[in-house]
C-alpha cells in the first residue's frame, strides 16, 4: 500500500492536444513520457522519484491501452538492463531510481549499455537527492555521466522545461546513439504549474513487433575487440552528433541583461534558486528578467565549446554556480576557454562555497562578493555578528535569590536538535528495545546497520550501529568480522534490503562462507522507507504483482539451518529471547531473526479510512490508548530511555513533596503498547494503563459504564470522607 494514491490524478494524463496539464511534476514527466511514444518503463523506488514509481502503479490502464510495459524492478541494477531493449531495436525506454545510491547499483548496466550504445531513445531519470532534505552521501550524478560518457539534463524546475526535456532526451538520444540520463532535483520533482500538453501516442515498434522478429548486432555486444571500437565511436561519432543535436535544437539557453561585461552560468536545476539571489540584491524580477547576462545549461554534460566561446567573448569575468566537489562544469570550461585564448576571468568555488547545495542565502553571499569584486554593487557594510541568548535563572539550592541572577546561555548549548526517529508505534522500535535489554546481560556486539528506517537505531535513544554501507549490504558489512571464538557480530537489514541484493550478498554469502553470524530481517511487509511499495513477502493482495512469498522460505532455500520468525515485534519478551537464543546457541553457521510486524503507518492510513466510515456509519468503533498514572509513576522514565516514541513525554509531578518529573503519554499515542512492555521488561511498573475508548456505544457498554461510575464514585467519596475524619 503505497503511501500516497494517484488513482484520481493519473486521468490527467489522457488529456489530449491543445489542453492544459495542472498538477506535479513527477505527473508531468509520466505525460511527457506517453506523449513521447515510450514502449517500456522500469525503476526501483527511492526518494524523490518514489512517487513517479506510485504514479505508474495507478496509471496501469493508461499504460496498457497504449502497449507500455511497466516494471517494479527488484533494483536499479535491474532497472538499468532493461534498457538493453533499445540497444537493437527502435523502442523508447525509461527507467528512474534514486541518485546517486542507485545510480551506483546501477552503473555496471550503464557502463554496458553506453559503451554499446543504442538504437532507441534510451532516457533514465535520477531523483537527485542533493542537498537540503537528502538521506544518503552527499555525491552527485555528474560523475557517472562523464565516466561512462552519456549525456545529462538537467532543466530548469518549470514543468513546460521538465516536460521538453523529457522529450529532447529521447531525441538526443537516438541521434547521438547514447543513453541520456535526466536529472531532476528534490524539488523539481514536487514543483507545480501547468503546461500544454500534445496527444500520447503509442511506439512506433511494439515489443511484440521485436520479439517476433529479433535482431543481433555482434558489433554492439561490450566484448574485444567490439568494445576497443566502442571508446573510439564514443569520440569520433556519437559525441559530435550531440553537440550538433544540442546546439541546433538550442536546448541550452542564454538570457541577456544590460551588465555585458560580466556573466553568470548556470545548470538549469539551479536556475530558480539564482533568480531568486538575485531578485533579493535589486537584479532581477519575479519573472525572471535578468540585469546581468545569463548561461543557462539545460544539458549539464557534454559542455558546448561554440556556446562557453560565444558567451565569454565579451567578457571581463563570469561567475559559475555550480554545486559539490569536483568542479566539473569549472575545470571543464576553463580548459575550453584556455585553449581558445580567451583572457575572461573565470570564478566559481573562489566566490562559493567548495562543497554543499547552494541554496538562495549560500548564492547571495557569493553573488554579493563576485558583483562587489567588478564594482556592479556597493559593499555591504557589516554588521557585528550577534549571538542570540536566553535568560536563565539560577536558583540557589536552599533559597531563592531575590532578585534572581540572570546567566546568558547560548540557544544552541540549551537547545538540542531534536534527532530524527522512528514513527509513532513503529515495530522496528521494540527490536532494538530487546538488543538494548540484552546488552545488560550479554554485554555489546559489533551491530552493522543497512539503508532504511530501522537506520534511526544508530541515534538516541538506542545508539545502535557501527556502519552502513548500503542497501542490502547490513550482512555484507559484517562478513570481516567473524571469528570462531569471539562474540556474533549483529546485521540489520529491511525486507527491502533483504530482496533487493541482501538475500544474495548477505545471506547466501554467509552461507557459503560459514559465517557464525546473526542477521535480522525487519520485515514490516512494505519498503517502508521509501513510501509503502509492495515487495514480493508482501502480505496484500496485488492484482498487478506476486506477493505473499515468505523471507522464511527464501533464507531456508539458499541454506540457512537456524531461522526463526518472531511474528508480532511488540512481544518484546519473545523478540528478547529469540535474539539471545541466536547470539548464544551452540549451533554453527550462520543465524537468522525475522521480526515481522506491519508498517505502523501503512496500518493507519489502512486503519483510519475504515474508522471514520464506521464513525460516519454509526456503527461501535473501539480504539486502544496507554496513559500512565501520575500519582505511581516513579520518574524512572526507564519507558522513554528504552522506547524513543514520540507519544511519550514528561511533565511536572503532581507530589510536591517529589522533584522528578513522570511520564506522560500525548494524545498521537496508537496504542502499540511498547512502552508499558518495555516498564514491565526493565523494571517492575504499575504506572501504565489501558484505555478503551468506545465511540457510539451500545446498550452493554452504557450499563458497564454506569455501573464502573456508580463503584469508583462510592470508593472515592469513601475515602474522601474517611480522608476527612483523619485530617487534622
Amino acid at each position: 500500500m503505497a503511501e500516497r494514491s494517484f488513482v484520481e490524478e493519473v486521468e490527467k494524463l489522457r488529456l489530449d492536444e491543445g489542453e492544459v496539464f495542472s498538477g506535479e511534476g513527477i505527473l508531468a514527466v509520466t505525460k511527457a513520457l506517453l506523449e513521447s511514444g515510450v514502449a517500456y518503463i522500469a525503476g526501483y523506488q527511492g526518494a524523490p522519484i518514489s512517487h513517479l514509481m506510485d504514479v505508474l502503479a495507478d496509471a496501469k490502464d493508461i499504460l496498457t491501452d497504449h502497449g507500455i510495459r511497466f516494471e517494479n524492478s527488484a533494483s536499479e541494477a535491474t532497472a538499468a538492463a532493461s534498457l538493453a531493449a533499445s540497444v537493437n531495436y527502435p523502442l523508447r525506454g525509461a527507467v528512474t531510481f534514486k541518485a546517486t545510491v542507485g545510480t551506483n547499483v546501477a552503473s555496471d548496466a550503464l557502463a554496458n549499455l553506453a559503451s554499446g550504445g543504442v538504437t532507441g531513445g534510451a532516457l533514465i531519470i535520477v531523483g537527485e537527492d542533493y542537498g537540503e532534505g537528502s538521506s544518503i552521501m552527499q555525491e552527485r550524478s555528474h560523475a557517472f555521466a562523464m565516466k561512462s560518457q552519456m549525456w545529462m539534463l538537467d532543466p530548469r524546475p518549470n514543468l513546460p522545461c521538465i516536460v521538453q526535456a523529457v522529450k529532447d532526451g529521447f531525441d538526443l538520444s537516438e541521434a547521438s546513439n547514447t543513453p541520456v540520463m535526466l536529472q531532476l532535483r528534490i524539488r523539481s520533482c514536487h514543483v507545480h504549474g501547468q503546461f500544454v500538453t500534445s496527444r500520447n501516442r503509442r511506439s512506433a515498434m511494439s515489443i511484440e513487433d521485436a520479439l517476433n522478429n529479433p535482431v543481433r548486432d555482434v558489433e554492439r555486444i561490450v566484448l574485444p575487440p567490439a568494445s576497443f571500437l566502442h571508446e573510439h565511436e564514443k569520440i569520433a561519432r556519437r559525441w559530435p552528433a550531440a553537440v550538433e543535436f544540442i546546439e541546433k535544437r538550442e536546448l541550452n539557453e542564454f538570457f541577456d541583461g544590460d551588465m555585458q561585461d560580466i556573466g553568470l552560468v548556470v545548470q538549469g536545476g539551479g536556475y530558480n534558486t539564482l533568480i531568486r539571489a538575485l531578485e533579493l540584491l535589486g537584479l532581477a524580477d519575479v519573472f525572471g528578467e535578468s540585469r546581468i547576462p545569463l548561461y543557462v545549461m539545460n544539458v549539464a554534460y557534454p559542455l558546448i565549446d561554440s556556446e562557453w566561446q560565444r558567451f565569454c567573448s565579451d567578457k571581463r569575468a563570469v561567475l559559475i554556480l555550480e554545486e559539490g566537489q569536483p568542479n566539473f562544469v569549472e575545470q571543464n570550461a576553463a580548459n575550453i576557454l584556455r585553449q581558445a585564448g580567451s583572457t575572461v576571468s573565470l570564478h566559481g568555488k573562489d566566490m562559493l562555497p567548495l562543497a554543499g547545495e547552494y541554496n538562495t542565502v549560500t548564492l547571495l553571499k557569493g553573488l554579493r562578493r563576485f558583483l562587489e569584486q567588478y564594482s556592479k554593487i556597493a559593499a555591504e557594510p557589516v554588521v557585528p555578528s550577534v549571538r542570540k541568548v536566553i535568560p536563565l535563572m539560577q536558583v540557589n539550592e536552599l533559597q531563592r535569590p531575590a532578585p534572581p541572577a540572570v546567566v546568558e546561555t547560548v540557544i544552541e548549548d540549551s537547545v538540542h536538535a531534536r534527532p530524527p526517529g522512528f514513527c509513532t508505534g513503529c515495530p522496528e522500535r521494540p527490536i532494538f528495545t530487546a538488543m538494548k535489554l540484552l546488552e545488560r546481560e550479554i554485554g555489546e556486539h559489533h551491530v552493522s546497520a543497512d539503508i532504511g528506517c530501522h537506520l534511526f537505531s544508530i541515534l538516541p535513544p538506542f545508539n545502535l550501529g557501527n556502519t552502513t554501507m548500503g542497501y542490502g549490504l547490513g550482512g555484507a558489512s559484517a562478513s570481516a568480522l567473524n571469528s570462531a571464538t569471539g562474540k556474533r557480530a549483529i546485521s540489520v537489514m529491511g525486507d527491502g534490503g533483504f530482496w533487493h541484493n541482501g538475500l544474495t550478498s548477505g545471506i547466501a554469502n554467509g552461507v557459503f562462507n560459514k559465517s557464525d553470524n546473526l542477521t535480522i530481517v525487519v520485515d514490516n511487509s512494505y519498503t517502508s522507507a521509501t513510501g509503502g511499495q509492495d515487495i514480493l513477502s508482501s502480505t496484500a493482495h496485488n492484482a498487478m504483482r506476486s506477493t505473499n512469498h515468505a523471507i522464511e522460505d527464501a533464507v531456508r532455500g539458499v541454506g540457512v539451518k537456524w531461522v526463526k520468525t518472531v511474528k508480532h515485534t511488540y512481544d518484546l519478551k519473545a523478540m528478547k529471547n529469540a535474539l539471545k537464543e541466536a547470539l548464544t546457541t551452540v549451533t554453527k553457521g550462520p543465524k537468522v531473526v525475522i521480526a515481522q510486524s506491519e508498517c505502523m503507518l501503512n496500518l493507519q492510513r489502512r486503519e483510519k479510512q475504515k474508522v471514520r466510515k464506521a464513525l460516519a456509519d454509526g456503527k461501535r468503533v473501539v480504539r486502544e490508548r496507554f496513559g500512565i498514572d501520575s500519582d505511581t509513576c516513579t520518574g524512572d522514565h526507564s519507558c522513554i530511555r528504552l522506547s524513543g516514541c514520540p507519544s511519550l513525554t514528561i511533565k511536572p509531578n503532581p507530589d510536591p513533596l517529589r522533584l522528578d518529573p513522570v511520564a506522560a503519554v500525548l494524545d498521537s499515542c496508537v496504542g502499540c503498547g511498547l512502552c508499558g512492555e518495555v516498564s514491565h521488561a526493565a523494571v517492575l511498573c504499575p504506572s501504565f494503563y489501558r484505555a478503551d475508548i468506545i465511540s457510539n456505544p451500545n446498550r452493554m457498554d452504557k450499563f458497564r459504564q454506569g455501573l464502573r461510575r456508580s463503584v469508583i464514585g462510592f470508593l472515592q467519596r469513601r475515602d474522601a470522607a474517611r480522608r476527612n475524619r483523619l485530617a487534622f
